[in-house]
C-alpha cells in the first residue's frame, strides 16, 4: 500500500451501505397526504384498501401508490360545432363540475378519468345540443344544463366520478343568423307597438262610447260639458274665440218656419 492512501474498511462500507439503504427504505414507507387526498395502494399488483389522509406508511419495492385527489375538478370543455334541429351551425363551449367519490374505481375502471370525462362531455355536448332547435339553444339553457348533466353523470359512474354540473358558457352564431335575429326583433318590437296602440284606441273608443251614452241618458250633462269647454277657452287668451253652440237652441226656429 502506497504511503498516504487511506484504506476504509469492508466493515465500515458494509455499516454506510445499510445505513443508506435504510434510509431509503424508511422515506419511501413514509407518505403524508393531504385531507383532500386518498391513497390506492397496489401490493404486488392488487388493490389494498384506500388510505388516508395523513400519514400513510406502505411497503416499498411491492407497493405502489397512487394519489387521487377527491376535490372539485372545473373543466372547460373546448369549442364544439354543433348543427341544430333546424339545421343551424353554432359553436357552444361549456364547463364541467366533477370530482371523484371511489378513488379504486377511478384509478382501476379507466385508465385517465380526467381526460375519459372531457371526451365524454364534448361528445354528450354535441349530441345533447344537437337535438335542440336554435331558440330552445339560446333561451332553454337551465333545462339543457341538467340534461347534460344527467347523461354525462350516468356514463361516468361506472369509473365513480360524480359530475355536479354542467353549464352552457357561450353559444357563437353566424354573422348572418345574428342579423336575422336583430331583424327578427325588431319585427317584434313593432308588432307589440301596434297592438299596445290598438288597445289604447279599443280602450278609448270604450270610454267615448260609455260617455256618449251617458250624455243620451242625461242631457244637462251635455250643458255642463259645454260650459267647461268656455271655461277652458277663455283662460287661454286668445285674440278670436269661438263658441260652440249645441244645435239644440236652434231646433224651436226650426219647428216654427216649418208651421
Amino acid at each position: 500500500m502506497q504511503e498516504g492512501t487511506m484504506f476504509i474498511p469492508t466493515s465500515l462500507l458494509t455499516i454506510i451501505f445499510f445505513v443508506v439503504f435504510g434510509v431509503y427504505l424508511i422515506s419511501s414507507a413514509i407518505r403524508i397526504l393531504k385531507e383532500y387526498e386518498r391513497a390506492v395502494v397496489f401490493r404486488l399488483g392488487r388493490v389494498i384498501p384506500v388510505k388516508g389522509p395523513g400519514l400513510v406508511l406502505i411497503w416499498p419495492i411491492i407497493d405502489k401508490m397512487v394519489k387521487v385527489s377527491m376535490r372539485t375538478v372545473t373543466m372547460d370543455v373546448p369549442p364544439q360545432d354543433i348543427i341544430t334541429r333546424d339545421n343551424i351551425t353554432v359553436k357552444v363551449n361549456a364547463v364541467i363540475y366533477f370530482r371523484p367519490l371511489d378513488p379504486i374505481r377511478a384509478v382501476t375502471e379507466v385508465e385517465d378519468f380526467y381526460y375519459a370525462t372531457s371526451q365524454i362531455a364534448q361528445t354528450s355536448l354535441r349530441s345533447i345540443l344537437g337535438q335542440s332547435q336554435l331558440d330552445e339553444l339560446l333561451t332553454n339553457r337551465e333545462q339543457l344544463n341538467a340534461d347534460l348533466q344527467k347523461v354525462i353523470d350516468t356514463q361516468t359512474e361506472p369509473w365513480g366520478v360524480k359530475v355536479t354540473a354542467v353549464e352552457v358558457k357561450n353559444v357563437d352564431l353566424p354573422s348572418e343568423m345574428l342579423r336575422a335575429i336583430a331583424r327578427q326583433a325588431e319585427a317584434e318590437r313593432e308588432r307589440r307597438a301596434k297592438v299596445i296602440n290598438a288597445e289604447g284606441e279599443y280602450q278609448a273608443a270604450a270610454k267615448l262610447t260609455e260617455a256618449a251614452s251617458i250624455i243620451t241618458q242625461h242631457p244637462e250633462a251635455l250643458q255642463l260639458r259645454y260650459l267647461q269647454t268656455l271655461r277652458e277657452i277663455s283662460s287661454e287668451g286668445n285674440s278670436t274665440t269661438l263658441f260652440p253652440i249645441p244645435i239644440d237652441l236652434f231646433r224651436p226656429f226650426f219647428r216654427e218656419h216649418k208651421e
